[in-house]
């Protein structure tokens, strides 16, 4: 029997304090129907991953609100960072959270590859950046899986999407990031948040994937402005086993309102 690793990918929900609306939704609300939906159809993940833009202004509330429901979420959950958060507020109210060197950065070994989850944040910037310090960290653990299949997490994507006013914002200086990954080999998968769309493709050779906001989403414009789309939320279910790397994108359901 094949054995399959469930990840479910869920990002961008842009909290605000409860009872605030972002583009005419509820994020809050939303969050909670996505995390109720996985809860309800996929308690036996091995691991969550919540790819940035936790909250849409850093607030110490947004966070607070996100602290109050993962508490009560069963699966394992990791957080990570976008360029609507504050690294330092983030420390204060998840101090438990999975870190290393002073980033919002780790590594989960399941049972059927090592996951590695960026940090991009570059802190007053739209777009992402990876520094020394963490391009040298991720080329350790790189190293560290040697053969075993790696599927990279990571808020800002390093490829354009073709979207003039996102791919400005992407992550910065993809090509030295693209040598660290070219010296190992084992990459499978990058999946990226922060452009709210549902994309698939690949990227010099490496299979790409990006997602949907909990909240609100960019539309299909190919101009040189940023437009509201109405696609409904979503999130992912990826599934790995050793002949491959699947995603199944979930549109969850809403109730009426948010």
């Amino acid at each position: 029997m094949v054995r399959t690793m469930k990840v479910i990918q869920l990002s961008d929900p842009h909290l605000m304090a409860p009872g605030g609306r972002l583009y005419g939704s509820d994020p809050l609300a939303r969050l909670d129907a996505c995390l109720a939906d996985i809860v309800k159809n996929h308690a036996d993940a091995e691991l969550v991953v919540i790819s940035g833009d936790l909250t849409n202004d850093g607030e110490r509330a947004a966070y607070a609100a996100l602290k109050e429901r993962l508490a009560a979420f069963a699966p394992p959950c990791r957080l990570m960072l976008g360029n609507h958060d504050d690294r330092a507020l983030f420390f204060e109210m998840f101090p438990q959270a999975a870190a290393e060197g002073g980033f919002v950065q780790s590594v989960f070994d399941g049972s059927q590859g090592r996951l590695i989850l960026l940090d991009t944040l570059d802190s007053g910037h739209v777009e992402g950046r990876l520094c020394q310090a963490r391009l040298d960290w991720l080329d350790q653990r790189l190293q560290e899986a040697r053969d075993r299949s790696v599927l990279l997490f990571m808020h800002h994507p390093p490829f354009r999407i073709q979207i003039p006013v996102l791919d400005e914002v992407r992550l910065a200086g993809a090509d030295i990031f693209h040598d660290v990954l070219s010296r190992h080999g084992n990459v499978r998968h990058i999946f990226a948040g922060h452009v709210h769309r549902l994309i698939a493709g690949s990227w010099r050779c490496i299979p790409v994937s990006t997602l949907r906001s909990t909240n609100h989403q960019t539309a299909l414009d190919f101009s040189e402005s940023w437009s509201l789309g109405h696609e409904p939320p979503a999130y992912a279910v990826i599934l790995i086993d050793a002949d491959g790397v699947v995603v199944h994108f979930h549109d969850f359901p809403l109730a009426g309102g948010i």
